[in-house]
């Protein structure tokens, strides 16, 4: 009898006790519970990402590619004060204001505003500043002090989200992260070196009519590829840019 009451009561303890994962699990929902995470990682000296331990709360904005989410953080920001500064946008999206810089200088080009005079060489010159920080590694981008500090009334920064917000949707709907494997690692530095080759052939280009729109165009591929993190639109920046090179040197 008394080797079958040990037997149940032995029995009894591991059905009361979640092991292994499940007790993880379980650990989990207390937490979630309860409030901030425990650190099981403390506990048990590894760490897992999946989870947010206390003093380490882990944000998934930060590991979005989605357009819609990065208007979304710009739409908060432009809530909370009257102007919004290029500053606060390059602080708001973190490693992410690569792409909408690679993006936005040259579709300046490419508008009629790029007529301008000597404006096509200012814009390469700013490429070349945000794509040369790209090809060393630096996690955030650099600006001078006098391009952080240019702002814009946060009324206006809304207006134009909510203009560019049905655009975003299509975009985050047609890329979605193929390839992932070609916007990370060394490719990110093939394609900051081939923004800065391009850029240095927009002065040349400048005195013809237009030429400039080629390599600006692919300039804006790139920093689209980038910016949703779809490698299938790297490859197609890349096509762009290697036609943009052949175009330049025909005109030249």
């Amino acid at each position: 009898m008394n080797r079958d009451e040990d037997k149940r009561t032995g029995l009894d303890r591991k059905i009361s006790q979640p092991q292994g994962k499940h007790r993880h699990r379980a650990l989990r929902g207390l937490n979630a519970a309860d409030g901030p995470a425990i650190s099981v990682g403390r506990m048990t000296g590894r760490s897992d990402p999946g989870i947010a331990w206390a003093g380490q709360v882990r944000d998934a904005s930060t590991d979005s590619h989605r357009l819609g989410d990065m208007l979304d953080r710009l739409r908060k920001l432009a809530s909370k004060a009257d102007t919004v500064s290029l500053g606060d946008v390059v602080e708001a999206l973190g490693n992410r204001s690569y792409g909408p810089f690679l993006i936005l200088l040259p579709l300046i080009d490419i508008s009629p505003v790029g007529a301008v005079p000597g404006l096509p060489t200012l814009l390469a010159v700013l490429i070349i500043l945000v794509a040369g920080q790209l090809l060393l590694g630096r996690k955030h981008l650099w600006l001078p002090g006098f391009v952080q500090r240019r702002s814009i009334s946060a009324g206006r920064v809304a207006k134009a989200i909510e203009k560019i917000r049905p655009f975003a949707k299509r975009m985050d709907r047609w890329f979605h992260g193929r390839m992932p494997m070609l916007t990370s690692g060394p490719f990110v530095r093939v394609a900051a070196g081939a923004i800065i080759l391009m850029a240095l052939t927009v002065p040349p280009l400048e005195l013809l009519p237009l030429a400039t729109t080629a390599p600006m165009g692919a300039i804006a591929a790139f920093g689209l590829a980038l910016l949703v993190r779809d490698g299938l639109l790297m490859v197609a920046a890349i096509l762009l840019a290697v036609a943009a090179v052949a175009v330049g040197l025909s005109l030249i």
